[in-house]
């Protein structure tokens, strides 16, 4: 099989199928994690590889063992502005393998180059376009340069005969005919807060290497950079080079002495698998690829304009392309557009790409929640999509949203039209008035050749949110009304809910807010449907068994990473201190898989000791609070 046959399907197995049967063997596979992290209060998505991995590098043990590979979906909102040329995307998936003190730079180095130029096992790139970089090194640091890797990539391309010439990049003389090149600690270092300099003391990281795939010299003629007439380098902006893979060497820990080696040496891999797709089919554009293509095939049918042929409209298929896709896995892991977090970002994705839409005179209501169809047809069985019974719900969010943001835009328009001037005041009214977002009027702003004060749009906004505060201070009460006996009940009896709707509806629920009197508990939290009779019987049940078996609930105080990092969860991160009060109810009784825990969260009210106090319980109602949020009523039976 030659790399231009290589699907998607067949590339992501190969690469598992390298790390556990064939070349590098005795890998555990780790299934992807959710693009929402459920414990990191730190950032909204999962934005690499290696961020679910980052207790285990640090130094936990990996319940699966010391060596690791998986395929993680990715999502970075960062890249949004980025989306329209050939490579950029928001979603995507890394390829990933780990050494946690086991294999080092010469296994790592060799199973990549195999897998990448070797057709029966791997990809089948041709070794005469790969590239690659490693560290410099900064001696006043005591950090050497990485003769090492250099070395064992020159051994590499010898074995294929070729020539492999190291050199210090220069920015002034480009290339210098050479293959391997030494870069600073701005391209060649990891570690979780960049640079050696910023590392404080406890803090891993060590030197990279990157390999870069080659698409041609005649691209530089053709890319509209500012970097084309000047030298060129696998790391510049011209397009001919695609970073296709980056292989960490965590070497050093910096200490009060200074960088000293880790006790622990690991292996952090990453490899864009959208890029080695474009590789293999050795075309630049990963849109291309069949990870994209198939949506803008539709679009092309829809405009009746050409992707090759009309530079604008490419740039606006792309962007729907890679949108829609995004937006689909954001639904899948349990976002819905709002105005907050994750839910902002994925309204931003859904309104973004229709304006690209609009601006190629497409009915993007009924248009864009169509194509999903096809996103979840290209990943069906994978990363747990399940078309049949995903589409309906997907569908129906999508389209709600983009049926709200139709009145909107044409609202929005009709006032951008009629202004002369659109200063931040202006764009704050929109804001408010019609939920037109920021980026969108500086979007159709800048095709007009205007920009916005933001300074002012900030302003406008902070006085907003101050009068808001103001309107609202005492008018709801959520939570506890009082500390009595019932609302003491009620209060453990919603971690026992919470609980059981994640059990039985899927772990993308998540608390959206409670209020309890003596009389009835009522809990808000994200799910994107109606939940059947069925479904409310056994979530009923579970939490009456839970309650029958008079589970003990524990409290402890902790510091709040540590509180996360023992799996307790906390959808209200922000609102606690360093150290947290965790309620854990368990454990489990005989015959229940899992952890030996039913419920742990942060938590700051009142609780019984055992769940026996509380009494069976029933649901008496259920209903939609809001888009994606579902409110449901529990009282006591009597």
């Amino acid at each position: 099989m030659s790399s231009s046959q290589l699907s998607p399907n067949q590339l992501r197995q190969r690469y598992l199928d390298f790390f556990t049967k064939k070349i590098a063997q005795k890998h555990a596979v780790v299934p992807s994690s959710s693009l929402v992290p459920e414990n990191d209060p730190t950032t909204l998505f999962t934005g690499s590889g290696m961020q679910p991995m980052m207790p285990y590098l640090l130094g936990a043990a990996h319940p699966k063992g010391a060596r690791l590979v998986d395929s993680q979906k990715c999502f970075r909102s960062q890249d949004i502005e980025e989306v329209g040329d050939n490579r950029h995307t928001t979603f995507f998936e890394m390829l990933g393998n780990w050494s946690l003190g086991d294999y080092f730079k010469k296994e790592q180095l060799e199973w990549f180059f195999t897998f990448l130029t070797d057709e029966k096992v791997g990809v089948g790139l041709d070794p005469q376009k790969l590239f690659a970089t490693v560290f410099r090194g900064q001696p006043e640091l005591k950090i050497p340069r990485d003769e090492e890797a250099a070395q064992i990539w020159q051994k590499l391309f010898s074995s294929k005969k070729i020539d492999a010439e190291v050199t210090d990049f220069s920015e002034r003389d480009g290339m210098q005919n050479g293959r391997i090149f030494y870069y600073d600690e701005k391209k060649n270092w990891w570690s979780r807060v960049g640079i050696p300099q910023n590392m404080p003391e406890g803090e891993p990281g060590g030197p990279d290497s990157e390999v870069f795939y080659d698409f041609g010299a005649e691209l530089q003629l053709h890319e509209h950079s500012a970097f084309k007439n000047k030298p060129c380098h696998v790391n510049c902006d011209c397009g001919r080079f695609l970073e296709i893979g980056n292989n960490v060497f965590m070497t050093y820990v910096r200490t009060p002495k200074g960088f000293e080696p880790l006790k622990q040496k690991n292996i952090d891999f990453g490899g864009g698998f959208e890029r080695i797709l474009a590789a293999a089919n050795n075309d630049p554009d990963v849109f291309k690829t069949e990870l994209f293509w198939p949506i803008i095939v539709e679009l092309e049918k829809a405009s009746r304009l050409s992707y090759e042929k009309d530079p604008e409209a490419m740039h606006a298929m792309r962007v729907i392309a890679d949108h829609l896709r995004a937006a689909t896995f954001l639904i899948i892991d349990g976002v819905s557009p709002s105005n907050k977090g994750q839910g902002y970002v994925l309204r931003r994705l859904l309104r973004r790409a229709a304006l690209k839409a609009h601006a190629l005179h497409m009915d993007f209501v009924q248009l864009l929640p169509e194509l999903t169809t096809v996103v979840l047809g290209l990943y069906d069985g994978i990363h747990n999509v399940e078309k049949n019974s995903q589409q309906s719900e997907i569908f129906t969010i999508i389209k709600d949203e983009l049926q709200k943001f139709q009145k909107t835009l044409a609202a929005g328009l009709k006032v951008l039209e009629q202004t002369p001037h659109v200063d931040g005041k202006v764009a704050f009214d929109l804001y408010q008035t019609y939920g037109f977002p920021l980026e969108l009027t500086t979007e159709i702003l800048q095709q007009k050749g205007q920009e916005i004060d933001r300074a002012l749009f900030e302003k406008e906004f902070e006085k907003h949110k101050a009068l808001s505060r103001s309107a609202s201070a005492g008018t709801f009460k959520g939570g506890l009304a009082d500390h009595s006996v019932a609302t003491t009940k009620y209060h453990t009896a919603t971690h026992l809910l919470h609980a059981a709707l994640r059990k039985i509806l899927g772990t993308h629920v998540q608390q959206k807010g409670s209020n309890i009197t003596a009389e009835r508990m009522r809990f808000d939290f994200t799910h994107h449907t109606a939940m059947t009779e069925a479904e409310k019987q056994q979530v009923e049940k579970q939490i009456n068994d839970w309650i029958a078996a008079d589970l003990p609930v524990t409290v402890q105080k902790m510091k709040k990473q540590d509180a996360l990092n023992s799996g307790a969860i906390a959808f209200f991160i922000e609102k606690y201190p360093d150290e947290v009060t965790v309620y854990t109810i368990g454990h489990k009784p005989d015959g229940e898989q899992g952890k030996d825990w039913i419920s742990k969260e942060f938590c700051g009210g009142p609780h019984v000791q055992r769940t026996g106090e509380i009494g069976p319980v029933r649901i008496t109602k259920e209903h939609s609070a809001s888009a994606g949020i579902r409110r449901v009523y529990v009282e006591f039976v009597k």
